[in-house]
């Protein structure tokens, strides 16, 4: 495997059933969904251990990402300038099709090293609003005023959406919720989902649900997550978009935070896509195109996740027809 350079590599989807999902992926991802369980999540890149992305193409077709990232030659083509710095790949991208509500959760930050597994960093995350229905809500942040003692107290009384707030999201909102938030989304919305590489979740409250696998109510993690929630965070709203280029391509920075950062590219005419030495990620959620790669054609359609390792650097993008991409970097500084 080390005789063989890095090139753009798409992945296999790895469906996850989830109580609150739906079936609306088929809509999204051209492999089918797995018998007729609800499924709420499709992992697009992922290098965990129980959940290893495989390459769908090309030479290294069958491998897992994992594999890349513990040679250190691939890894180095794989990351670039930051190769030193990751020993896994250091993001973990979905798609959501969140049919019910999602658990009232937190996740943990780096400040908070002892509710963290070993291995495990903290979790933020971002969505990017895809699909939304009239009875679609984002929970985000707590309520001007709201106390440890005050959520408890809604925790018992089973009202805790009472003292988060929300709102209603349409299709192209951008929404990033840092560590420590309380949040929840769902109401049939499909969301884009950039997140750092954990699966580190505490449930603060779960609207009554009942597994039909288990019968049983999920396991929730009170503590946990009134240990680790932001009291000072307020209300989250949807990021509003930069315009970074106008022509030959729609540019848009629509996200940035320490972990990552997101554009949203709309465009008909060929364009560039990717940066010298560093690692891009490109999600098409609408359209198609190929990508140009050294003389090679590589075919990007809606659902797809490529990545654009560092050695390939600058691609040029053909659209067929009008194409919407998300392009994913990793801050230098991250």
């Amino acid at each position: 495997m080390n005789q063989i350079s890095l090139y753009p590599l798409r992945f296999e989807p790895i469906y996850q059933y989830r109580l609150w999902g739906g079936r609306q992926l088929s809509n999204l991802l051209t492999t089918p969904l797995p018998g007729n369980d609800p499924i709420g999540e499709a992992w697009l890149l992922s290098d965990r251990e129980d959940h290893q992305s495989i390459i769908a193409d090309g030479p290294l077709k069958g491998n897992g990402i994992g594999q890349l990232m513990k040679s250190q030659v691939l890894r180095k083509e794989l990351l670039g300038k930051l190769a030193g710095r990751f020993t896994r790949f250091p993001l973990l991208l979905k798609f959501l099709d969140v049919h019910e509500m999602l658990s009232v959760q937190v996740h943990p930050s780096d400040k908070h090293p002892e509710l963290l597994p070993p291995g495990e960093s903290g979790k933020t995350e971002a969505w990017v609003v895809l699909e939304a229905g009239p009875n679609s809500r984002i929970y985000a942040g707590l309520k001007q005023g709201t106390t440890i003692e005050t959520l408890r107290q809604a925790i018992r009384d089973g009202a805790v959406e009472d003292q988060l707030e929300s709102f209603i999201p349409k299709p192209g909102n951008s929404v990033l919720i840092t560590a420590g938030t309380a949040h929840a989304l769902g109401g049939d919305v499909v969301v884009f989902e950039i997140q750092q590489n954990s699966d580190v979740t505490f449930r603060l409250y779960d609207w009554n649900h009942i597994d039909p696998k288990t019968g049983k109510p999920r396991e929730l993690q009170v503590d946990q997550a009134m240990a680790c929630i932001d009291y000072s965070e307020g209300a989250v709203s949807p990021v509003m978009p930069v315009v970074e280029e106008v022509k030959p391509v729609l540019r848009e920075r629509i996200l940035h935070c320490d972990y990552f950062i997101v554009w949203r590219l709309n465009g008909e005419l060929q364009f560039k896509v990717g940066k010298a030495d560093t690692p891009h990620i490109l999600a098409c959620i609408s359209g198609e195109g190929q990508l140009e790669h050294n003389g090679n054609m590589y075919a990007i359609n809606k659902g797809d996740v490529i990545l654009l390792p560092a050695i390939v650097g600058e691609c040029i993008c053909h659209p067929n027809g009008t194409i919407t991409l998300l392009e994913i970097s990793i801050p230098e500084g991250a």
